[in-house]
């Protein structure tokens, strides 16, 4: 844990620190759970414009990576299903009408058609796994599924979207870079955050790489409030027990 000092340093100062930080912890253990999301992004990005794809290989991927990041903990609905349940999901992640939201870069989340791309994603998700849902549950739910379930499946496929979990969403507020409610506005927020930013948070991703890709930027701002957040979470239950 490495708090001391944090108060003298800049949001981006605390990002960079933050991301390198995890990606070193995440180098350190050839097989700890946090590379699931290495081996779900990379596998789904080169199976990409292939006519032979594995739906099976990948779903199991999309599943082991979900269960990686907390998914299938407590009384999840994907619990009571196996790894193929993502099947249908998996084909339409890879359809190539979705190729433009792939690894997409920053600037280019702000035009309009990739904007309408990634709400039609986030509605065949939200459609799908709801439906999921009822038939586990035996109910009719009003609210649609999690953004973080949501999130987590695009961040992990598509590397689009930062996973609006509750460790990254105590980052980006509490250093009042977006608002923490999961929506383009937020999104775009934390656009603006990269691209004012643009020059250094490049010359950390450069340095990160899975497979020889490169890291999604939307990853960069992942992982690096998704650690602040983490660490915050770490404080706040040492101070409650001192």
């Amino acid at each position: 844990m490495i708090f001391e000092g944090e108060n003298n340093m800049s949001t981006l100062d605390l990002i960079i620190n933050s991301s390198k930080k995890f990606y070193e912890c995440l180098n350190n253990d050839e097989n700890g759970r946090y590379r699931s999301w290495e081996h779900c992004y990379s596998h789904f990005m080169k199976y990409r414009g292939q006519k032979d794809v594995d739906y099976d290989y990948l779903s199991l991927h999309l599943a082991f990576y979900l269960a990686s990041w907390g998914m299938y903990r407590g009384s999840s609905f994907l619990l009571q299903k196996d790894y193929k349940v993502h099947i249908p999901v998996v084909k339409e992640l890879l359809n190539e009408k979705y190729d433009n939201l792939a690894g997409i870069k920053c600037i280019d989340f702000r035009k309009e058609s990739n904007q309408e791309l990634f709400k039609k994603i986030c509605e065949f998700l939200n459609e799908y796994y709801n439906k999921i849902r009822e038939d586990v549950t035996g109910k009719e739910f009003k609210n649609g599924i999690s953004s973080t379930l949501i999130t987590k499946i695009l961040m992990g496929t598509l590397g689009c979207v930062p996973a609006y979990d509750r460790y990254f969403i105590t980052g980006i507020k509490k250093h009042n870079v977006a608002i923490g409610n999961f929506s383009i506005k937020s999104i775009m927020q934390i656009i603006d955050f990269y691209e004012k930013n643009h020059e250094q948070l490049e010359d950390v991703r450069k340095s990160i790489k899975v497979d020889d890709m490169l890291y999604p930027q939307m990853k960069i701002i992942d992982m690096g409030f998704w650690q602040l957040g983490f660490e915050e979470d770490i404080k706040q239950k040492t101070r409650n027990y001192d």
